[in-house]
């Protein structure tokens, strides 16, 4: 399979005409699912709001909640810098208000929220996450800080402009310790050269529950498109020293993403569930022997995926690669985990 083009970083748009090529009927279609991460935006040439998760999660699956998750989305105008983060809150519980109203079906989008506070406040953070808190009308469950760094130039670093080792940060562990004060869930983004940082971080707040996200961001484009089979041992390795925090749990997904390990979206059509759940096989299995059903969850990161895949086949491919999996791993996998992780309250 060639390596997709290198200055792609890890977004892209969708292409809506291509992806509808291909649809699926879902498969164990009663099977409840938590779909622990999407976004909602509006973006140039690239929306995706409520109605277009409603029109994604309508394709036969049984999803009965989400988790929205930080995209710098509707962020506030005007007031203090460090406050205006809480508009994307308030914007997530408009729609999950929506959703709960119960005219759009049994689906509760946005049953939690995870933002963001800028933890570089150190001390200071904690009235941000008050404010969150109230924002939030009890969905408010933590944030993602994301702080993928790497020296290579030809890597797209997180949004947030991050330093090298930012988790180790004096002032940003100050920030922490206000999330931990709380009770709150902390949403680790960054890429597998780092993941020691999280290992480091989990240790130093054994009672946070960190969310490892995308399977640990694995890199293999830019100067790591040539090492591939490097990256995979390296990966596996620090994947395995993070399972023995037990307070790391990780979202299963994110490899539709243009990360230079797939090049599906360059294709005439886009790929079966079958094709996606060969592909993904190693990582998934990884993580799962690893960390065990029960602190692993299934995750769409749409629309991000979307360049890969429509959401029904998605799912589909996650329950394939299911198939050997007991009852109670299922439900681990596909909506237990993302509930008692996220202290969600679903019907």
């Amino acid at each position: 399979m060639s390596t997709p083009t290198p200055n792609l970083g890890n977004v892209m748009t969708p292409n809506l005409v291509w992806v509808a090529k291909l649809k699926e009927e879902a498969l164990e279609p009663g099977l409840p699912i938590v779909d622990p991460h999407h976004h909602l935006w509006q973006r140039a040439g690239n929306d995706y709001m409520f109605h277009d998760l409603l029109a994604d999660t309508q394709t036969g699956h049984n999803i009965v909640g989400t988790v929205f998750v930080d995209c710098h989305s509707m962020y506030r105008k005007e007031g203090p810098a460090e406050l205006r983060c809480t508009g994307e809150t308030e914007f997530a519980n408009g729609v999950a208000a929506m959703s709960a109203s119960g005219i759009y079906g049994n689906l509760r989008a946005c049953a939690g929220i995870v933002s963001h506070v800028d933890l570089r406040l150190g001390a200071k953070a904690g009235a941000v996450f008050d404010a969150q808190i109230a924002a939030g009308n009890g969905r408010f469950k933590g944030i993602r800080h994301q702080t993928g760094w790497d020296a290579d130039p030809g890597i797209r670093n997180s949004r947030t402009d991050p330093t090298e080792k930012l988790t180790a940060d004096k002032t940003w562990r100050e920030g922490f310790k206000e999330l931990a004060k709380r009770g709150l869930t902390f949403d680790a983004w960054l890429y597998h050269p780092q993941l020691g940082e999280i290992a480091d971080l989990a240790s130093a707040f054994p009672d946070t529950s960190i969310v490892l996200n995308h399977v640990g961001g694995p890199l293999g484009y830019a100067s790591y498109a040539s090492r591939h089979d490097e990256v995979r041992a390296q990966w596996k390795k620090v994947m395995a020293e993070l399972a023995r925090r037990p307070n790391i749990s990780v979202k299963v997904g994110g490899l539709g993403m243009a990360m230079g390990w797939f090049d599906f979206y360059q294709r005439p059509a886009p790929p079966s569930s079958q094709v996606l759940a060969d592909a993904f096989k190693p990582w998934v299995e990884t993580c799962v022997e690893l960390f065990g059903a029960n602190r692993c969850m299934f995750e769409s990161n749409f629309p991000v995926d979307k360049i890969t895949s429509g959401y029904g086949v998605l799912w589909n491919a996650f329950k394939r690669l299911a198939t050997g999996a007991s009852a109670t791993e299922k439900t681990a996998l596909f909506s237990g985990t993302a509930s008692r992780v996220y202290k969600l309250s679903l019907p």
